[in-house]
């Protein structure tokens, strides 16, 4: 199979270059620039926007195309910030359109990065895809705005917006901060704790787009969540149980939203998404309870 992935060097993108290479397959990783330090492999391409205006004929007969870029979330939300947010989502799907028209021969699907923030939040609801948007803030906004983008960019080809929650790594994304106060011995609640917190293993992320390509029943939303979504007191319990280390100072509302602004809003407010159409579909998760993810990723340190 030979797969092609915008955005290809970020957190989940690098996981499944290894996940696809490691079973043969042919990679292609598109981005704004090269990489300075790129391993070899015999199966892997780099390339640029720019060179593929004047050369595509490498990503010709792709199977799929996986379109993870865009800029953070995770920065302060200054009007010009925000600005670059939305802007960038836009812009990717804009130059991944452009480039399947440039294509005789299109991959047969486009995997296109989303968030489980279109539900809105909520204490109380559960959210699955069949769930309306439900644009209450600037992540929401942003993220309807992203996928009516990409309804009308990947026209005549089938499409999965992958809806993501919290991803957790070792590496990079939010697990590495959220784990840190509790080995400094300082881990506790965020705001009240009772928000509900959507996660996902890496692992299972990559299995899951891995999967919604092999089968052509899927399409539209998929939650790129564990079936076991916990809040955030619990979330904050299960990291001090698997590390060993005590949950007990809670982190105030007012000092998170002077430190970082409305960026706060991620994590004091949550909503309670479930995978059904990963599960309809018979995609089963290698890591479906919280405490085995992170032991897990705390074996692999």
């Amino acid at each position: 199979m030979k797969y092609v992935i915008c955005g290809g060097t970020g957190f989940i993108g690098s996981e499944l270059t290894k996940y696809w290479l490691q079973a043969g397959n042919e990679v292609a990783i598109v981005g704004r620039n090269l990489p300075t330090a790129a391993p070899y492999h015999p199966k892997l391409s780099y390339h640029t926007w720019d060179s593929l205006k004047a050369d595509h004929a490498t990503l010709e007969n792709a199977d799929a195309l996986v379109n993870l870029a865009g800029a953070s979330l995770s920065q302060r939300w200054s009007p010009s910030g925000k600005k670059a947010i939305m802007q960038s989502r836009l812009a990717t799907v804009s130059a991944a359109a452009k480039l399947l028209d440039s294509l005789k021969h299109k991959p047969s699907v486009v995997i296109q990065a989303s968030a489980v923030a279109i539900y809105g939040t909520s204490l109380q609801d559960t959210f699955s895809e069949s769930s309306p948007a439900h644009v209450m803030d600037f992540p929401s906004e942003v993220v309807q705005t992203w996928e009516e983008a990409s309804d009308e960019a990947y026209q005549d080809i089938r499409l999965i917006k992958l809806r993501t929650g919290v991803v957790l790594g070792n590496e990079s994304g939010a697990f590495p901060k959220m784990k840190l106060p509790y080995l400094l011995g300082f881990g506790g609640n965020i705001g009240t704790g009772i928000q509900w917190v959507p996660w996902i293993h890496l692992t299972d992320i990559v299995r899951l787009i891995d999967f919604c390509i092999q089968n052509p029943a899927i399409s539209g939303p998929v939650n790129a969540t564990a079936p076991h979504p916990v809040t955030n007191e619990a979330f904050g319990r299960t990291i001090g149980k698997v590390y060993k280390r005590p949950h007990w100072f809670p982190l105030p509302a007012f000092l998170l939203k002077t430190a970082v602004g409305e960026l706060s809003e991620i994590l004091l407010k949550g909503q309670r998404v479930l995978p059904a159409a990963a599960l309809e579909q018979g995609f089963s998760f290698t890591f479906p309870t919280l405490q085995a993810a992170l032991e897990d990723l705390k074996s692999q340190k």
